[in-house]
């Protein structure tokens, strides 16, 4: 074998060690960076609630009246005098004049209507009108509320039950309470998280990613419509390290 045989055969095997031991370096480095980037990545997700209550801020209070009679003209006329009755009654109480608004009448003409097999009804023509407060006076509104019953002596006939006549509550406060809000859901998250990772012998680290949820208002308990539960829950995923 030639001298240049044997020096490329030389050079080749030393290449070839380099290359393994390279590679063997490489996979090492690979391999460690893998196991801290693993480490790196211990995660916790935690959540955190925070729920006020909140006095409702608008009342929409439907009062809905029935009549009855065989002539459209009286039948017009005991409209009139009913909602100037209860108009006349909101306002001694305490509810001013804007926050009173009608509804056109709903006549029905029961001869119209009636099939001839059946027995003639005692009154042709019926109508129920709506009488609405609108207010933010919810205190006023709810006393106004308990003496509805003054207004069945004076001969109206107060009807509703329905989903027409249902009185709302409105929180419309919610943008100004929602910062407050949701940082202390954060911070709940927050407590919750170094519990944790204090019982796993662990360190709390940055958070890696937060979702705020979407924020929910309900009543407090059918009694008490007019007070409202505001609840939202933060979910928040916190780094951990040894």
């Amino acid at each position: 074998m030639s001298i240049n045989n044997k020096t490329g055969i030389g050079g080749a095997f030393v290449l070839g060690l380099f290359v393994f031991l390279g590679l063997t370096s490489l996979g090492y480095l690979l391999g460690h960076s893998a196991i801290k980037f693993k480490e790196y990545e211990r995660t916790v997700t935690v959540k955190g609630l925070s729920e006020r209550e909140f006095l409702a801020d608008i009342v929409i209070w439907p009062i809905q009246f029935n009549v009855a009679a065989n002539d459209l003209e009286v039948l017009y006329n005991l409209i009139d005098s009913n909602t100037k009755k209860i108009q006349t009654f909101l306002e001694e109480k305490g509810i001013s004049k804007e926050e009173i608004s009608y509804t056109p009448p709903s006549i029905t003409d029961k001869l119209a209507q009636q099939y001839a097999n059946q027995a003639k009804a005692e009154f042709r023509y019926t109508a129920f009108q709506v009488v609405t407060v609108y207010s933010k006076n919810i205190k006023t509104v709810r006393n106004v509320m308990g003496k509805l019953s003054e207004l069945g002596k004076k001969g109206i006939v107060i009807t509703g039950g329905n989903y027409e006549t249902q009185t709302e509550y409105l929180f419309t406060r919610l943008n100004e309470v929602k910062p407050e809000m949701i940082e202390e859901a954060t911070r709940k998250a927050r407590e919750v998280a170094i519990k944790f990772a204090t019982d796993s012998n662990s360190q709390l680290g940055k958070i890696k990613k937060a979702s705020q949820g979407q924020f929910s208002i309900n009543v407090r308990d059918k009694n008490n419509p007019h007070i409202k539960k505001v609840r939202v829950v933060s979910t928040v995923v916190y780094y951990l390290s040894d």
